[in-house]
């Protein structure tokens, strides 16, 4: 059987199982135990298969993946969360559009603490859309920058998505979490100045209001005990992995340990916070092997594309087209753009990473700045229309008028923010490189 017509039977059947309702894991699971049973020896191939499954899930490269969203946990139960927000709030003053900037600001901080792009959205959501919708914000301007600012937990470290991408990929874990570091910055940047603008030039999405007035030592004194605590721990996580004294595993398990010792800091020790941090650490048991079981399916998946051959062939196919390889580069994004409508990130990138990496280091092409703009992708995934996952997170925690529609209109001028900042880093890639090469 020729090689496309064997890529052609796996991705239709893996796209059947999927749309039927089947779970991502166990579809990728039922295609490949009928694909290896038919194509790579019967019995003895399953076999093998799993053996090579299990010798790359218990990589120690792994290991951060679980930490990272056990960071996420602790911090949003805890409910340290609208502190900062509150801080954020007493230094921004009079600014224009004021509650947007801190969903910008709290989503970026909140970021360096949780690999969700869930509970970043749920977490601001349900700390600033009622004050927002109190002050008269229009739902472009309070629901759009809750929306898009929820998902940059995967551009920003620790991002489990990231992890996942450079092991399935097979390049450095600390390399790819360092190199999206300044993408995520400039998203946030380009944000902030889109909601500013906004504010100038059509004050009345933003209805400005009298704030109580906060002297510079009350601020200072906010900013030592709900800031400065939480960077101490974005420095456990990314400073010590950045200057070489953390590998990415143990700069996760001591941003873990951080999280918890400030959640007893600020909570106390007592019978709350202990259930707090058994339904923390149940979740990201939940959470880990869901992404596990994907992670094993997409594993097997990529090897049989390799043993079939699909995988060469189609590397071989790419390097004959007649066009630029950035033009490749370019068709893949809009493909990503596309299943990102439908899918979420997850997997998406188990189905097409096992495709897609191999035919970028064929172009020339680093992987690092690959998997950045792939990331972006899957950063405006979560909230592409009309089945972003982010999307229906915000329905959960926006006042029960609040239409799909108007969601999903919020969130359009933001994606082009987030379209912006993928150009930025396919014209200049030393914006993702530059990091990494200083490791």
């Amino acid at each position: 059987m020729e090689w496309w017509m064997i890529l052609c039977l796996i991705f239709g059947g893996l796209m059947v199982l999927f749309f039927i309702g089947v779970p991502v894991a166990y579809s990728f699971m039922c295609i490949n135990i009928i694909g290896v049973y038919l194509l790579w020896g019967g019995v003895d191939g399953i076999n093998q298969l799993v053996l090579s499954i299990y010798r790359s899930v218990s990589t120690f490269s792994l290991l951060p993946v679980p930490l990272f969203i056990l960071m996420g946990e602790v911090m949003f139960r805890a409910g340290i969360a609208p502190n900062m927000m509150d801080t954020l709030d007493k230094w921004l003053g009079k600014i224009p559009g004021r509650l947007s900037l801190i969903a910008v600001g709290g989503g970026t901080l909140f970021a360096t603490l949780s690999g969700s792009a869930m509970a970043g959205c749920a977490m601001l959501g349900s700390v600033l859309l009622p004050e927002m919708r109190k002050r008269g914000y229009s739902n472009t301007m309070s629901i759009g920058p809750i929306l898009s600012c929820g998902g940059l937990a995967i551009m920003i470290p620790p991002s489990a998505l990231g992890v996942l991408l450079a092991s399935l990929s097979r390049i450095s874990v600390g390399g790819m979490l360092m190199a999206i570091i300044i993408p995520g910055i400039i998203m946030a940047t380009i944000k902030a100045g889109y909601i500013i603008l906004r504010g100038y030039l059509q004050p009345h999405l933003m209805p400005a209001y009298e704030v109580e007035k906060v002297s510079l030592q009350e601020k200072l004194i906010l900013t030592l005990k709900y800031i400065l605590p939480l960077g101490m721990i974005i420095f456990l996580v990314i400073g010590l992995m950045f200057i070489g004294v953390a590998t990415p595993t143990e700069s996760a398990a001591l941003g873990a340990l951080g999280c918890f010792v400030l959640m007893f800091i600020y909570q106390g020790f007592n019978r709350k916070v202990i259930k707090i941090a058994q339904k923390a650490i149940l979740a990201t048991s939940r959470i880990t092997v869901m992404m596990f079981m994907i992670m094993t399916g997409a594993i097997a998946f990529s090897q049989i594309l390799a043993f079939t051959g699909a995988s060469s062939s189609l590397v071989s196919l790419a390097g004959g087209l007649d066009l630029p390889p950035i033009m490749i580069v370019m068709i893949m994004q809009v493909m990503l753009l596309f299943l990102g409508m439908f899918m979420e990130p997850l997997t998406i990138m188990m189905v097409t990473l096992p495709i897609y990496m191999p035919i970028v280091k064929a172009l020339g092409y680093d992987p690092l700045w690959f998997g950045t703009i792939m990331l972006i992708n899957m950063e405006m995934a979560t909230t592409t229309p009309p089945f972003g996952l982010v999307l229906f997170v915000m329905k959960g925690v926006a006042p029960e008028d609040t239409r799909m529609q108007d969601i999903y209109k919020a969130g359009l001028p933001f994606l082009l923010c987030d379209a912006v900042t993928m150009f930025l880093i396919m014209i200049f890639p030393a914006l993702a490189l530059h990091l990494p090469s200083l490791m």
